[in-house]
């Protein structure tokens, strides 16, 4: 249908000498551009809520994200969640990171506040989230398992400055590159036939002794003159012999000798080496293990590293593998029962696990193990608790929340790895296994425009196969290429709110009706440039001025199965 406008200009004539004037009404029509049309259309659209066959979805719910103070500022970003939407996620403030002080107490009065804005609004709120790795306090977290300093009485001592036993997966203190194969010995067979050992495996001798290595990590870095000792225990499949460098920290070489050239053999050795540091050793806070040499598989144990101290210095007593158990599995509980205590009279759903699953390995669950680019706030509950922490807090949320609760485990990418899906889907059959109740799978689908829709169909089917509730957590979109929003087209925009229209159409196709918990919209509105996600990006349903997108259609005509 084309619309017209209609103009009428009044036009004067004179005629001769006659002193008056004739008008002829002159009637003519311009055609209406195109993008004012759709955007009308738009316009005119019913909140979005309101597309919920509610016949057919009686449970569902249609969500949005925000943080704490757009909902309780009661502005726009208020106004805009209780109209269109029956739910809200907060995005940050219920997190461990932002209710756990400095001294383990927890401080919810923002959260109180939160919730009873939300119920008088009858807008429900959706937990997010109890046991994560990351939005965590983790400077508290690590306070509660550090090693108990006993100062000294006084004369020269060796002072650990850090130590490994490797009788747990958790690793902060040590790591390899991408050559080395490592992994644990078998209880029993670590030094002297006690625990496990590390065991670092170079396949193929290498061009470079350097192109496999461990590396052990301290701090604070060594200084010109300050006396070091490295003790250790060795054995290795073959006879072999491999230097250590001075590194600042892992891969960053500083100096090509630092505790000497170690040899090893099929027999278990001490190793010791005390050292005076050197210029061109100052500044350096890591140890490099250079394995490519020999091809052959390597075994430490019992490894410390300590500095002395002339006039006397502490004692440092670490904490056993099984006492920082013991120590963290009260912290999680403290933390969730406080939290579920405080928000059980409100909230009814929980994402009780968060991003479990590790993206290179998918079959296996995140750890620090390996990793030099940990942010502050990361706290890999499961490398001290194993793979029983989420075990421990879906107990922990069934016992402290209300008996009809609904307990959800959340990840990202399982459109696009199915692998990582499929190993989501397991974990959660091992989870149950050991006990525990777990209602639902939200799947977060921080997708593109031009992501796979073969793939998006396959990972629905899978999550329905599970017979458990299926969430759209956490949904936004890009363009795909990170296109920002001043150089989006008209073309990609369609495209956008073409695989909004999909992603909704395929969850009430293929995700039964008895499963479908709802979908959550995680960017209503387009990303700031200066944001912390998906910066500059045209992601959301609504412009940054509040302004509908077309993408606001495709998601009221996916609703609608249109």
């Amino acid at each position: 249908m084309k619309f017209f406008n209609k103009f009428t200009l009044g036009l004067a004539f004179s005629v001769g000498l006659v002193a008056c004037n004739q008008y002829e009404a002159l009637e003519y029509e311009v055609e209406k551009p195109e993008t004012i049309i759709e955007q009308e259309k738009i316009d005119a659209l019913q909140p979005l809520k309101a597309y919920v066959d509610r016949a057919a979805n009686p449970s569902f719910k249609l969500g949005m994200a925000l943080s704490l103070s757009q909902y309780t500022n009661k502005g726009l970003m208020y106004r805009l969640a209780n109209s269109n939407f029956d739910e809200i996620t907060i995005g940050y403030e219920m997190k461990h990171g932002a209710v756990v002080q400095a001294n383990g107490t927890l401080n919810l009065a923002s959260v109180t506040a939160l919730l009873e804005t939300a119920s008088k609004a009858g807008t429900s709120v959706y937990g997010h989230t109890l046991a994560w790795h990351a939005n965590q306090n983790a400077a508290y977290l690590k306070s509660l398992i550090a090693p108990v300093v006993i100062p000294s009485t006084g004369g020269p001592s060796w002072d650990i400055v850090t130590s490994a036993d490797f009788e747990t997966d958790a690793a902060p203190n040590y790591q390899y590159n991408a050559n080395a194969v490592a992994g644990f010995t078998a209880a029993g067979q670590g030094a002297n036939g006690s625990g496990r050992a590390l065991k670092i495996t170079n396949t193929a001798v290498r061009t470079n002794d350097w192109d496999v290595q461990l590396f052990v990590k301290f701090a604070p870095a060594v200084q010109v003159g300050e006396k070091y000792r490295l003790t250790m225990q060795v054995r290795s499949d073959a006879d072999a012999s491999y230097p250590t460098q001075a590194h600042v920290t892992p891969g960053a070489y500083k100096h090509w000798d630092f505790f000497g050239t170690v040899n090893s053999t099929p027999n278990w050795t001490t190793y010791t080496s005390e050292i005076t540091v050197t210029t061109d050793m100052a500044t350096s806070g890591s140890i490099a293990f250079n394995l490519g040499k020999f091809a052959t598989t390597y075994y430490f144990d019992n490894l410390k590293l300590e500095k002395l101290n002339p006039n006397g210095g502490s004692t440092i007593i670490e904490k056993t593998a099984e006492e920082k158990k013991t120590i963290l599995t009260a912290a999680l509980e403290t933390w969730i029962k406080g939290m579920l205590e405080a928000s059980k009279q409100y909230v009814k759903a929980w994402d009780v696990v968060n991003e479990p699953m590790d993206d290179g390995r998918p079959a296996e669950l995140k750890t620090a193990t390996g990793r030099t680019d940990i942010p502050a706030d990361y706290f890999f509950w499961q490398d001290y608790l194993g793979k029983d922490y989420a075990l421990m807090a879906f107990r922990f949320a069934r016992q402290y929340g209300n008996p009809g609760d609904l307990h959800f485990i959340n990840d990202y990418n399982l459109e696009y790895s199915l692998e990582k899906c499929r190993g989501l889907i397991e974990y959660v059959k091992y989870l149950e296994s050991k006990g525990a109740k777990i209602d639902g799978i939200g799947t977060q689908m921080h997708i593109d425009a031009t992501s796979d829709k073969a793939k998006i169909e396959e990972m629905f089917k899978l999550l329905a196969a599970t017979g458990k509730l299926v969430k759209v957590s956490e949904l936004d979109m890009g363009l795909g290429g990170k296109v920002l929003t001043p150089q989006a087209t008209s073309a990609q925009y369609a495209a956008q709110a073409e695989m909004y229209k999909f992603v909704v159409q395929k969850y009430l196709e293929l995700i039964p009706a008895a499963q479908r918990y709802g979908i959550t919209i995680w960017s209503p509105l387009d990303s700031p440039s200066g944001s912390g996600w998906r910066a500059g990006e045209p992601v959301g349903l609504w412009t940054e001025g509040y302004v509908r997108k077309p993408a606001y259609m495709g998601v009221a005509e996916g609703l609608q199965k249109k």
